[in-house]
C-alpha cells in the first residue's frame, strides 16, 4: 500500500522544477512515446478485426457456414436429410446443390472453374449473391435452359459477357469405370463479383437439375448447404446433427464447416495480427526505455534529497516506491492518453480515413489494388484491455533498476560534499 508521505514526495519530485531541463523533456517524450504506442496498438488490431470479418462474410457469401457431402459411393437420403437439417435447431436455411469440377472454353480461351448447380431461390436465401450481381440475375437460371452466371474475374479471363455462348466440359465416370468428359454448350446469363478470387476467378452457377444432369447423377443433389444461428457455433451445429442422424438410423454422412474450408485464410489473419502486435510492441518498449531514462536522471538529480530522506528515517523500501511510483504515473499517463486516443481513432476510422486521403493525395485501399475501397474497423474491448495491461506492466519493470539505484545511494558519501 502506498504510504500519503511517499504519494507526496512522489508526486513533488515528478512536478517539481528540476535543475536539467532535459529530464523533463524526456519524461513528455516518454509519455507521447507509450501513448503513441498504445494507440497504434489499438487502431490496428481494430483494424485486423474489421478486415478478419470483412473476409469471413465474403468467404462464407456463397458456400454457407457448414455442409453435408456425399461419403464416398454409399447412397445417402438426400431429400431426407435436407428436411431434418431444416427442421434442426440453430439452423436457419438449408439448400441443395451439385458441385462439379470442369472445363469453361470460349473461342481459343480455356479455363478451369468449379460449376455450382443451384436452386436459385434458395441461394438468394443463402447468400445473398443478388446483391453482387453486376449483369443478370439469379432468376435467369431456370430448369433445363442451360445458363451460366460467372465470376467477374473468370469471364474477362474467357472475354465473355451476358448473352455469349460458352462450352462447359466436365468429366465423368461411366458404369465401368472409364472416365469419360461430357461438352455442353450454355449461355451467360449473368456476371456477379464477391470481391474474393476463390470465387470471382473460378466459380460458375448453374441451375441445379442442369448440373445433375451433366455430372450423370442419379440423384437431384450431390450435396446440402446451410446457414446457422451463430456463424462460430456451425462446427458444433453441425456435429450434432450428424450424431442424431447417424442414431436414427440414416447413415453417417461426411460434414464439413467454414471453418474447415477456409483454415488457410484465417490462419494468415492470425498470424499477421500477432506479428503486427509484436511489431507495435516496440513502440512501447521504446517508451518505457525512455522512462529509465528520465527516472536514472531523476534520481542523479535527487541525491542530495534522497540522502536528507534516508537520515530522517526513510527505508529503501519507501525510497523504491517513491521513484517507482513516478515511473507509474509516467506509464499510466501514457497508457491513459493513447487508449483514449486509440478508441477515438478506431471508432472514426471510416470518416478519418478519406479526410486523410483528401488531405495528403493518396488512398489508403486503391480500387486498382484492392477489392474493398475503405478501412474495415470493429474496436473490441478485450482487445483494447489486454493493450493496457501489457503497456502497464512494461512501464512497470522499466522503473525496477532506477528505483532500485535510487535506494541505493549511501548518505554519508552524499552529505560528505555537501
Amino acid at each position: 500500500m502506498i504510504r500519503p508521505t511517499i504519494l507526496f514526495i512522489g508526486l513533488r519530485y515528478l512536478t517539481a522544477q528540476r535543475a536539467n531541463p532535459f529530464a523533463a523533456l524526456v519524461g513528455w517524450a516518454s509519455v507521447a512515446g507509450v501513448a503513441l504506442g498504445v494507440a497504434a496498438l489499438i487502431i490496428v488490431l481494430s483494424v485486423m478485426n474489421g478486415f478478419e470479418n470483412e473476409l469471413r462474410e465474403r468467404l462464407l457469401g456463397m458456400t454457407g457456414h457448414a455442409r453435408v457431402l456425399p461419403d464416398g459411393d454409399k447412397p445417402l437420403s438426400w431429400e431426407a436429410m435436407l428436411d431434418d437439417l431444416r427442421r434442426h435447431p440453430g439452423v436457419v436455411a438449408a439448400a441443395p446443390y451439385v458441385e462439379l469440377q470442369g472445363m469453361l472454353g470460349s473461342g481459343p480461351e480455356l479455363a478451369p472453374a468449379v460449376i455450382s448447380g443451384v436452386d436459385p431461390a434458395s441461394e438468394a436465401l443463402l447468400s445473398g449473391l443478388d446483391g453482387q450481381m453486376l449483369a443478370g440475375s439469379l432468376d435467369s437460371l431456370l430448369p433445363g435452359s442451360r445458363a451460366l452466371v460467372l465470376g467477374r474475374s473468370l469471364a474477362l479471363a474467357l472475354g465473355v459477357g451476358p448473352g455469349d455462348p460458352l462450352r462447359v466440359m466436365v468429366p465423368f465416370r461411366e458404369p465401368g469405370g472409364r472416365v469419360e468428359s461430357r461438352l455442353r454448350e450454355f449461355t451467360v446469363a449473368g456476371i456477379f463479383e464477391v470481391g474474393l478470387r476463390d470465387h470471382d476467378s473460378v466459380r460458375a452457377l448453374v441451375h441445379i437439375s442442369d448440373a445433375a444432369a451433366l455430372a450423370g447423377l442419379d440423384t437431384p443433389f450431390n450435396g446440402i448447404q446451410l446457414i446457422v444461428q451463430d456463424v462460430f457455433a456451425a462446427p458444433r451445429t453441425i456435429a450434432e446433427w450428424q450424431s442424431g442422424w447417424a442414431a436414427r438410423g440414416g447413415g453417417v454422412p461426411r460434414i464439413s464447416d467454414w471453418t474447415v474450408d477456409n483454415a488457410t485464410y484465417f490462419r494468415a489473419v492470425r498470424i499477421e495480427r500477432v506479428m503486427m502486435t509484436l511489431l507495435l510492441s516496440l513502440i512501447v518498449a521504446v517508451a518505457a526505455f525512455n522512462i529509465v531514462a528520465t527516472l536514472v536522471m531523476m534520481v542523479t538529480d535527487r541525491r542530495p534529497g534522497i540522502a536528507i530522506l534516508r537520515t530522517l528515517g526513510f527505508s529503501r523500501r519507501a525510497v523504491v516506491g517513491i521513484f517507482a511510483l513516478q515511473g507509474l504515473l509516467i506509464g499510466w499517463a501514457g497508457v491513459l492518453a493513447g487508449v483514449g486516443l486509440g478508441v477515438l481513432v478506431a471508432l472514426r476510422v471510416d470518416t478519418l480515413a478519406p479526410q486523410l486521403e483528401r488531405w495528403f493525395g493518396f488512398e489508403f485501399m486503391p480500387a486498382d489494388v484492392y477489392y474493398l475501397t475503405t478501412l474495415p474497423a470493429e474496436l473490441k474491448g478485450t482487445d483494447v484491455g489486454w493493450v493496457a495491461v501489457i503497456a502497464l506492466a512494461l512501464t512497470a519493470l522499466a522503473t525496477l533498476y532506477p528505483a532500485s539505484r535510487a535506494a541505493a545511494v549511501a548518505p554519508a558519501e552524499v552529505l560528505r560534499y555537501e
